[in-house]
């Protein structure tokens, strides 16, 4: 699908009219000549089997590919991820996924196979539960386009033995889905068993009731495909029939959709609403259903909400949520990486303008990080700092391209490219970044990434002969399948909509448009479009955030102050005692603090003791405030060659590694002893390297004075935690131990168990091992991109990188009575007790932070964003 097309319907005939919008209305001096375009496509065709390769060699038939550890993910044999595994349901995922990929790429020898291998070894009955709407995007998805090419070659004399297997596959998993949608709404479960269906006591699901808006949305393309292609309604009724009723349950006066719905009262839970996670594929497919199947029902729908979107969230070059009921009140204050489609879809609407500024101001963003974040704040901070590689940006970079052939959109995808294979390319594949600010990876490589990212940037680099076939003949679905065109006039015995809320309306010819703008008269200043991405690219280049304010402390202070308090020093042990306050060590180095007045030795100690605990509250909001951002561990040597980058907690002591240009580069050695607390047995061979330590048994700072001694270099301290990850723990901070540690000046880095156990399993299988302690990680070449202030990073919260366990989500509160002052948690996990983080001489953990102005504002965001993180991995990771 290239640029707009837009198809008008006579009576009850539809014919169709694809238009092409071919403007070409900037001609740089230097525009990118052909050759460079070739050397380009030939790139994406050399990752593509870099990508592809690995996952056939080392995961196949697992469902994906896990890049780091160079094996296959199969669910129930790797811990659980929660519903972001829900994607997977052990039928070679990315295999299928990637079927068409192929076919477009000119890999038809690969096709073939790749075919056959799907048809003979996967099995769509798996007792296994998955969720509906990635199993019709990505599998019946992937089953339909590879049908499509399948057919499309056959047609041309290859594949002649191709006898629809795709489709009856297709047919079957259809089936399988179709009991989710036995609701009285007729809005799917968002789960179902692929054998036994919902609502059994062997199905494991059926007991939900709540839905996203995009998942019960995304529907209608694959149903309505599988329809026409097999001559069955069934599919396409049910899909028209939840679309139906969510147009019913829109706002009637904003004429927005929430994010979250009850599938089986249809309110909404959740009434947030804007382009992003959640809602955004319900909007493409409005249109994309109207372009595939000709009803000019789907695109007065999506012109009606598009009108809206533009009214109250889009607020150039920002798209910002709304609350449906009340849609000039901000939702939130930053934005998710899935409204990077949306540039995209306004080119297919022929609203090419403020495409082209969101395009802009997320390009901008992407120079800044390598990558776009999973979330960034309104002055374009990071917000949840992980990327899995999604390519909805490159998606709409396509577009634009086609869209305006404007070379400066071959530049961006050129500069993904080259991210790509710096930042994320791994010796088996290309892994996901668990946090753009550091260059550390997670093990994991979606299958949308072989589905979409290398289509969509080999496409914007081909040349029209480059291509094995006409695409403008194809749309894409959300995940990039290619339906054809073709499948509009083909018959599917269409009965009535079981719901038909339109039924009785007049279509307003007001909300249609019929024709593509005319570039030539929209743009006549070939400038035009660059004087629109100017002003962005100012306005993104100066949002590193300057310093916050030091609060200024309170008065009446008591005789301890919390900014000197020490946990291991027994007399500030003793003055707690006096005041009643009680100090707990819990398990992750955390310190818990409980005040009982009644067990304070006289009145003004208790009064004491609800100052230092105000203190202590003050003093811990500051101190997440000033937290350090992570820090990389990144393996340099054969085979590693820097491709595996390991997130790592700074120091509070020692050598700024962001003060440092190169980082700290040496061979690693394990110290004996391993806890570092005493004098080393083997300083002769630590000496000159990086020691690794347990934590453990002594403070952070003894250790690194003790491998210090042994002239090291650098040292890695690993959790002794089993099981710990920074996949599912808070950003942890080494502090010092209360005494002055200018006399540190190595740097000393903190590893979890999971992270630490990757170093110790490279040393023991090579003898040499050499990693570089850094900020950031490096390329190859040791090079860096261009960043924010060191400022930036110190105001980057820890919520930007990972999302937060909820059971860590808590303070301290004082009661004042007469007679107890205690804490009180903001919605702890049952079995938890509440903390205040302390950072006090021993091993404390450090949350990160967001920037909010008081400890309920605090929370409150925090719970925000547990909540909105959830549903993002609910609707798309």
């Amino acid at each position: 699908m290239w640029g707009l097309w837009m198809l008008l319907s006579a009576t009850m005939l539809h014919t169709f009219l694809l238009l092409l919008l071919i403007g070409t209305f900037i001609r740089p001096s230097q525009p990118m000549t052909r050759e460079e375009k070739n050397k380009l496509r030939n790139q994406v065709l050399e990752m593509f089997d870099h990508a592809y390769q690995n996952y056939m060699d080392h995961a196949y038939p697992a469902d994906e590919l896990m890049p780091l550890t160079c094996r296959g993910r199969v669910r129930g044999l790797e811990p659980s991820r929660g519903d972001i595994d829900d994607a997977l349901g052990k039928f070679s995922l990315t295999l299928i996924d990637t079927l068409d990929t192929l076919a477009l790429l000119n890999k038809t020898v690969e096709f073939e196979k790749a075919v056959r291998r799907v048809v003979t070894d996967v099995r769509l009955d798996n007792d296994i539960v998955v969720s509906v709407f990635e199993t019709n995007i990505r599998v019946l998805g992937g089953l339909l386009g590879g049908h499509s090419m399948a057919i499309m070659l056959k047609e041309s004399g290859q594949m002649l033995w191709y006898q629809d297997e795709l489709l009856h596959m297709a047919k079957d998993l259809g089936l399988r889905l179709l009991p989710a949608f036995n609701t009285s709404s007729g809005l799917p479960y968002p789960r179902v068993n692929l054998r036994h269906g919902v609502r059994g006591p062997e199905t494991r699901t059926g007991t939900e009731t709540d839905t996203c808006t995009a998942c019960a949305g995304t529907i209608i393309l694959e149903f309505a495909a599988l329809s026409r292609f097999t001559g069955d309604p069934t599919f396409e009724a049910h899909a028209r029939r939840a679309l139906d009723f969510l147009w019913e349950k829109r706002q009637r006066n904003s004429n927005l959709v929430g994010t979250t719905i009850n599938i089986h009262s249809g309110e909404w839970v959740r009434r947030d609403s804007g382009v992003g996670a959640g809602i955004d594929s319900y909007y493409e497919y409005l249109m994309k259903a109207y372009i595939l199947l000709g009803d000019d029902q789907f695109l007065q729908r999506f012109n009606t909400h598009y009108a809206s979107i533009m009214k109250y969230i889009s607020q150039p070059p920002l798209l910002l949520d709304v609350h449906i009921h009340k849609p000039l009140l901000p939702a939130r204050t930053w934005m998710d990486s899935l409204l990077a489609f949306f540039p995209g879809l306004q080119v297919l609407k022929g609203d090419i303008r403020p495409a082209i500024e969101t395009h802009e101001m997320l390009y901008q963003v992407t120079k800044k990080h390598n990558f776009l974040p999973e979330a960034f704040t309104t002055d374009f901070r990071v917000h949840w700092a992980q990327h899995p590689l999604r390519p909805e940006f490159a998606e709409s970079t396509y577009f634009l391209y086609k869209a305006t052939k404007d070379p400066y959109y071959l530049e961006v995808g050129r500069s993904i490219l080259e991210n790509l294979n710096r930042f994320a390319r791994v010796p088996c594949g290309f892994a996901a970044m668990k946090d753009v600010r550091t260059g550390s990876h997670e093990d994991r490589m979606d299958s949308f990434f072989l589905a979409e990212m290398f289509k969509y940037l080999f496409l914007l680099f081909a040349e029209e002969e480059d291509l094995p076939f006409n695409v403008e003949d194809y749309v894409f679905t959300t995940e990039a399948h290619l339906l054809p065109l073709s499948l509009s006039t083909a018959s599917n015995s269409q009965p009535p909509s079981v719901v038909n809320n339109m039924a009785g309306e007049e279509l307003d010819d007001a909300n249609f448009e019929w024709t593509c703008p005319n570039t030539r008269l929209l743009f006549p200043d070939p400038a035009f479009p660059r004087n629109l991405r100017e002003p962005i690219r100012s306005a993104v280049d100066k949002s590193c955030p300057r310093p916050a304010a030091i609060r200024e402390p309170g008065m009446g202070l008591p005789p301890l102050r919390a900014q000197d308090f020490m946990a291991n020093n027994p007399e500030h042990l003793e003055l707690l005692r006096r005041m009643g306050v009680s100090l707990i060590h819990l398990k992750d180095g955390r310190v818990q603090l409980v005040q009982h007045a009644t067990q304070a030795v006289s009145a003004v100690a208790a009064e004491d003791g609800m100052r230092f605990m105000q203190e202590m509250m003050e003093l811990s909001s500051q101190q997440q405030k000033e937290q350090l951002p992570p820090r990389a561990v990144q393996i340099v040597s054969h085979p590693f060659f820097g491709r595996v980058v390991l997130t790592a907690g700074p120091a509070q002591f020692g050598l700024d590694l962001s003060k440092s240009s190169s980082g700290v580069r040496g061979f690693v050695t394990v110290a004996e002893p391993y806890n570092g607390c005493s004098e080393l047995t083997n300083g002769e061979i630590v000496a000159g390297r990086i020691a690794l330590l347990q934590r453990g048994q002594c403070m952070f700072a003894e250790k690194a004075r003790h491998i210090q001694k042994a002239r090291a270099i650098g040292g890695i301290v690993i959790d002794d935690n089993e099981g710990s990850s920074s996949d599912t723990a808070p950003l942890f901070q080494m502090a010092g131990d209360g005494r002055n540690t200018d006399d540190v000046i190595l740097p000393l880095l903190f590893l979890f168990h999971k992270e630490g156990n990757i170093l110790l399993e490279a040393l023991k299988e090579y003898s040499e091992v050499e990693v570089l302690l850094s900020d950031k990680a490096r390329d190859r070449d040791g090079a860096e991109e261009e960043d924010c202030s060191t400022e930036e990073k110190d105001q980057s919260s820890h919520t930007s990188s990972e999302p937060l366990d909820e059971s860590k989500v808590t303070t301290q509160e004082q009661v004042a009575d007469d007679s107890v002052v205690e804490q009180e948690s903001v919605q702890p996990a049952e079995g938890l007790d509440s903390y205040v983080p302390v950072d006090v001489g021993e091993e404390t953990a450090g949350d990160g932070d967001s920037d909010s102005q008081s400890v309920d504002s605090l929370m409150a965001d925090w719970q925000e964003d547990l909540e909105a993180f959830k549903q993002m991995e609910k609707d798309e990771l």
